[in-house]
C-alpha cells in the first residue's frame, strides 16, 4: 500500500484511507499534547510519592521539551530516508513503550529517563504525520485536512490540565499520577495498530544523509545550557555551572561553523546556514524562544503555587487555570475570523500587549489578596492571558517564515519548531529556578508567584520589542501552512 509523489498530488482522488489515517495522526498529536501540559499539574504529587529535590520537578517537563527540541531537528529527515509510515510507527510504539515506563517508575530518575525517552520518539512520530498528510491528500481537500489540527489541538489544551487534575484526584486502581501516563497505553497501542493498517508508505527517492555531527553539536549545547540552570541552585551555584552555561555559547558557535562548513562542502546540513542571514527568520527564533520561555515556565510555576501556596487538589488547579486556556481559544478564533491576514504582525503585537497586560493583572491581584486568593479573583488575569496568547501564537509562525525561500522552507520550520520546544525547557529552568530560589529565601508563596509573573511580564515586553524585526506581513505566496 504505497503513495508516490506523483499520485498523492496528481490524481484528484488522493490516497483511498486518508481520513482514517489522518485520524491516526491527530491520535499522535492529542499523546504529545497531553504529555506536554499533565506533569505540571501532577508534579507536587509525583514528588510526594517518588521523593527527590524540587529540581525533579523542573526536568519532567524540561526533559521532556528539551529531547522533542533536539529530535525534532532531524525527526522528519528520519522519514525521508527510511519511510513515513516506519518512522511514524516506531515512534508510536515507541512512545507508548515510554509511557508505560513512566507509569511503573520507582525513582525520579527512572520517571526523568522515561520522559526523555518519550520526547525523543514524539520526535520521531510527529513530524511523519504532516508530511503524510501533503501526500494524501489532493489539493482541493488540503485546508480541510490541516484544519483538523485547530479543534482537536484546542480541546486537548483545554482539557489536558483539567484531565490530570482528575486523574490524580480520583487514584483509579490505586494508580494516583501514573495514570497520567498510563492513559497513553490504550491510545498509542490503537495508533500503533491503526497505523500498520491504514497509513501509506511514502519516501524520497532523493533523501539526504542525516547530520549527526550537526545533532551531537546542538544537543551538547542544549544540555550545558539548561543543565546548570536547573542544578546549579540546590548545589550552591559552584564554579562549573558559569562555565558550563559560557560553554553552551562557544558549542553554539562551533555548531554554526560546522554547519556552514558542511554546506560550502556541498553536503546537507542539519541547519540551512543562508537561514541565519534573514534579519526577520534570526529575530524571529530570538522573539520565539523568548516568547515560549515565559509561557512554558509560568505553567509550571503556577501550578506550583496552587497547589502547593493555595492548597488547591489537583483538579482544582486543573480548574483555576481553565480561564487561560478558554482565553487562548478565544484568541485564536478571533485571529481566525479574518484579523490575521488584515493586521499580520499588528496582531501578534496586540496580542502580546494583552498578554502582558493580563499579566500585570495577575501580579496585583496575587499582591493585593496575598495567599487567601481565590480561583475566580485569578480568572480575569488568566483570561487575558490567554487571549492574548491566542492571539499571539496564530500569527507568530506564519510571520516568522514569511522571508523564508521555499527550498529553505522545510529546514526552517524544523528549527522554528525546535526553537518552540528548546524555548519550553529554558522557562521551566529559569522560572522554576527563579521561584524556587525566593521560597528559598523564606519569601511565601504568594510574594514568589508575584514576583514570577512580574518576570514574565518583562520577558513578554522583550518579545513585543523583539517584533519588530519581523515582517509586517505574510505575502500570498509564503503561507507557512501552520
Amino acid at each position: 500500500m504505497t503513495v508516490t509523489t506523483s499520485e498523492a498530488t496528481g490524481e484528484v482522488q488522493g490516497y483511498r484511507w486518508r481520513w482514517i489515517a489522518l485520524f491516526v495522526i491527530l491520535a499522535a498529536e492529542v499523546m504529545d499534547l497531553l504529555d506536554a501540559l499533565v506533569t505540571a499539574i501532577a508534579a507536587p504529587t509525583i514528588q510526594q510519592d517518588l521523593g527527590g529535590t524540587d529540581s525533579v520537578v523542573q526536568w519532567l517537563g524540561a526533559g521532556y521539551t528539551l529531547a522533542m527540541a533536539v529530535g525534532l531537528i532531524t525527526g522528519g529527515r528520519l522519514g525521508d530516508l527510511y519511510g513515513r509510515k516506519r518512522m511514524f510507527l516506531v515512534g508510536a510504539a515507541g512512545f507508548t513503550v515510554a509511557s508505560l515506563l513512566c507509569g511503573v517508575a520507582v525513582s525520579p530518575e527512572m520517571l526523568i529517563g522515561s520522559r526523555v525517552l518519550q520526547g525523543l520518539f514524539g520526535a520521531v512520530m510527529l513530524p511523519q504525520g504532516l508530511g503524510l498528510i501533503k501526500e494524501m491528500f489532493p489539493p482541493h481537500e488540503m485546508g480541510k485536512a490541516f484544519g483538523m489540527f485547530g479543534p482537536v489541538m484546542t480541546i486537548s489544551s483545554v482539557g489536558g490540565p483539567v484531565l490530570a487534575g482528575w486523574l490524580v484526584d480520583a487514584d483509579f486502581f490505586g494508580t494516583g499520577w501514573r495514570m497520567i501516563f498510563l492513559i497513553n497505553l490504550p491510545l498509542g497501542l490503537a495508533a500503533t495498530l491503526a497505523g500498520l493498517r491504514f497509513l501509506p508508505e511514502y519516501r524520497l527517492s532523493n533523501a539526504t544523509r542525516l547530520d549527526l555531527g550537526g545533532v551531537g553539536l546542538v544537543s551538547l549545547a542544549a544540555l550545558l545550557l539548561i543543565y546548570p540552570l536547573i542544578q546549579g541552585r540546590e548545589l550552591g551555584w559552584p564554579w562549573w555551572s558559569f562555565a558550563s552555561m559560557a560553554a553552551s555559547a562557544v558549542v553554539f558557535a562551533l555548531f554554526s561553523r560546522y554547519e556552514t562548513r558542511r554546506a560550502a562542502a556541498g553536503r546537507d546540513p542539519l541547519v540551512t546556514p543562508s537561514l541565519f542571514r534573514k534579519r526577520a527568520f534570526t529575530g524571529g527564533l530570538v522573539a520565539g524562544l523568548v516568547f515560549f520561555s515565559g509561557m512554558m515556565g509560568f505553567g509550571l510555576v503556577f501550578s506550583l503555587y496552587t497547589q502547593n501556596g493555595l492548597g488547591f487538589t489537583p483538579l482544582q488547579a486543573g480548574l483555576a487555570g481553565l480561564p487561560q486556556a478558554i482565553g487562548g481559544v478565544v484568541g485564536f478564533g478571533l485571529a481566525m475570523s479574518g484579523l490575521q491576514e488584515k493586521l499580520g504582525r499588528g496582531l501578534l503585537q496586540i496580542g502580546v500587549a494583552v498578554m502582558t497586560a493580563g499579566a500585570a493583572a495577575l501580579a496585583l491581584t496575587i499582591h493585593v489578596a496575598g495567599l487567601d486568593v481565590t480561583a475566580w479573583q485569578l480568572a480575569p488575569g488568566l483570561g487575558l492571558v490567554g487571549i492574548g496568547m491566542g492571539l499571539t501564537m496564530a500569527p507568530f509562525f506564519d510571520i516568522v517564515l514569511a522571508g523564508v525561500e521555499p527550498h529553505e522552507s522545510g529546514s526552517a520550520s524544523g528549527t522554528l519548531t525546535a526553537i518552540q520546544q528548546l524555548g519550553g525547557a529554558l522557562g521551566t529552568a529559569v522560572l522554576g529556578t527563579l521561584f524556587f530560589n525566593l521560597l528559598a529565601a523564606e519569601w511565601d508563596f504568594g510574594a514568589s508567584m508575584e514576583v514570577t509573573v512580574w518576570v514574565e511580564a518583562g520577558l513578554l515586553v522583550l518579545t513585543f520589542a523583539l517584533s519588530y524585526l519581523l515582517p509586517r506581513h505574510v505575502r500570498p505566496d509564503r503561507q507557512a501552512g501552520h
